[in-house]
């Protein structure tokens, strides 16, 4: 049975429509606070029309137009949110390419060109220069996806060096997504 097209959403509905996985919904969430779908017993999401729309318009500038999520900040803040809620349709008007949206691209394809070792040091490339110097992050086993205090106080900031803003985006994005999978892991357990 087909929804009304003003009907609200469920967030699998919205995930299988858009084709990315719902955890992206969620993370886009933390990062567009233009997204707020409303939310029921349980932090159970729905979403109107507008904000399918919306979330539309987000996958476009990522994935379409290759935007990077500060561009998409940028356009939202500049252009508005009823400006990024038709930019996916055909025929509708697309933001004007700034010069720090290319060098933002550039380096990140240098980038993803280079080989990323994988973990933790693929995150911090940081990490990979200290490795003899201080323990790795650990997982205390009692809290599930807590740290372990004493590699926190460990950090790159801590040994002189400051975590670069775009390693920084990188390690929240995981951190989020670890928190989710705790959730997820946490309700299949009850």
């Amino acid at each position: 049975m087909d929804k009304a097209p003003d009907a609200f959403r469920t967030i699998s509905e919205v995930a299988d429509d858009l084709d990315v996985p719902q955890h992206v919904l969620r993370f886009w969430e933390s990062r567009f606070s233009q997204i707020r779908p409303m939310k029921r017993a349980g932090g159970r999401r729905y979403y109107r029309a507008d904000d399918v729309d919306l979330l539309r318009g987000i996958r476009q500038l990522l994935y379409g137009e290759g935007y990077t999520i500060r561009g998409v900040q940028r356009i939202l803040k500049e252009h508005g949110v009823k400006f990024v809620q038709t930019v996916w349709q055909e025929g509708a008007a697309q933001p004007q390419r700034l010069p720090e949206d290319e060098m933002e691209e550039a380096a990140e394809a240098a980038h993803e060109q280079a080989p990323t070792p994988r973990g933790l040091r693929g995150i911090l490339p940081s990490l990979h220069s200290q490795e003899t110097e201080r323990r790795e992050p650990r997982l205390d086993e009692s809290r599930g996806a807590e740290m372990n205090p004493a590699a926190a106080s460990a950090s790159p900031a801590s040994a002189g060096r400051a975590i670069a803003e775009d390693e920084r985006r990188r390690l929240e994005a995981v951190l989020h997504e670890l928190a989710e999978c705790r959730r997820l892991l946490d309700d299949v357990l009850r």
